[in-house]
């Protein structure tokens, strides 16, 4: 059998609030998303002043990451590259920019969503966050 590395609540909240200070550190009002190597849900917080569908959109796009163990960018890409049947892939529905995934030692811990602002500004703040875990 082999070890399998998960994110522990401490882990969690350390992401959260490393990505909630580079969100009000920029002025940008997002929903930010956590999720664990199933795509299940473990951490949602939406912003003031960040819109009501950024809370659809961000767990989408964690969800995204998470199951494909990319980021979801990646999606979009095949897509806009004329790839649109990809549109039909079952489970994968967050296919824009800003669904990054937690990667230790080549296996995905979960992944961070973040919706709200222009979707690199999304990946940044994801991004941030991942980074508060120091892999």
């Amino acid at each position: 059998m082999k070890t399998k590395h998960e994110l522990e609540l401490a882990d969690v909240k350390a992401i959260a609030a490393a990505a909630e200070a580079e969100a009000l550190k920029n002025s940008w009002p997002v929903t930010i998303a956590i999720v664990d190597d199933g795509g299940h849900l473990l951490w949602l917080q939406r912003l003031d002043g960040a819109a009501a569908v950024s809370s659809h959109i961000a767990p989408s796009k964690a969800r995204t990451a998470a199951l494909g163990r990319r980021e979801s960018k990646v999606y979009e890409d095949v897509i806009n590259g004329g790839r649109t049947s990809f549109l039909s892939a079952p489970t994968i529905d967050g296919l824009l920019e800003g669904g990054v995934p937690i990667m230790k030692d080549g296996q995905c811990l979960g992944a961070v969503g973040v919706s709200g602002v222009k979707s690199t500004e999304d990946a940044q703040i994801a991004r941030a966050g991942i980074a508060a875990l120091g892999l």
